[in-house]
């Protein structure tokens, strides 16, 4: 006898607890009134049984589709060397020990200190690298930032560079660009999204991504 958790599975959960009596070679199609089972003495009892076991059996597509669906990230960190891909989100959920790589990757390279990085900043990502059609990494200017790490760049650019209350030391901003990528492209494939900030540094040659308010500017 199937259990409710294989019923809910083929999606025949509400038919079971409303009482119906939906035979089960019908799970890829809505119940009809045809689908009542006929008394074996029934004169249309073979045609009826025909009629349903023709009847395709397949998942319906969104349910496929969730059972597909991932998101994954590229990184190359330019100050350790370090690389990773990863597929960080699968099957409607996020992998811890795919967010761990990720964390430790995007670590402060100055002092080593860990922490975690915006979910929303790896979704953000995995958009904008399908928006420049790129399998390549993104290349890390800058990931996470200390406290300290931050006020001693704030200190040497004069406050002219680096916010005094960044995103960065919040996990919520990275700095990037990707090889062959032209770092206009870049720009404005992250507009183009309408999420968080959007910092254009062409002198610098990277582009600055957050998950804050919506807002743009051009450093150098």
């Amino acid at each position: 006898m199937l259990k409710r958790r294989d019923l809910l599975k083929f999606g025949l959960g509400a038919t079971v607890g409303a009482g119906l009596s939906a035979p089960i070679l019908a799970w890829g199609r809505p119940p009809s009134p045809a689908d009542h089972i006929l008394p074996p003495d029934h004169p249309l009892a073979a045609e009826h049984a025909a009629e349903i076991i023709a009847q395709p059996v397949a998942p319906s597509a969104p349910v496929a589709a969730a059972m597909t669906e991932f998101r994954q990230v590229a990184l190359h960190n330019l100050h350790t060397g370090e690389s990773l891909k990863a597929v960080y989100w699968e099957k409607g959920d996020y992998v811890p020990d795919a967010l761990q790589a990720v964390n430790k990757v995007l670590r402060d390279h100055r002092s080593g200190e860990v922490h975690d990085i915006d979910r929303g900043l790896l979704d953000l990502l995995d958009t904008l690298a399908g928006k420049v059609e790129t399998q390549r990494p993104f290349q890390v200017i800058s990931g996470y930032r200390s406290p300290t790490s931050n006020a001693k760049l704030r200190a040497a650019s004069k406050g002219k560079q680096v916010a005094e209350h960044s995103l960065h030391t919040k996990g919520e901003a990275m700095d990037i660009r990707v090889e062959g990528c032209n770092l206009v492209h870049l720009q404005k494939a992250a507009l183009s999204m309408g999420k968080g900030g959007v910092g254009y540094y062409p002198v610098s040659n990277f582009v600055h991504v957050d998950t804050g308010r919506v807002r743009q500017w051009k450093g150098a």
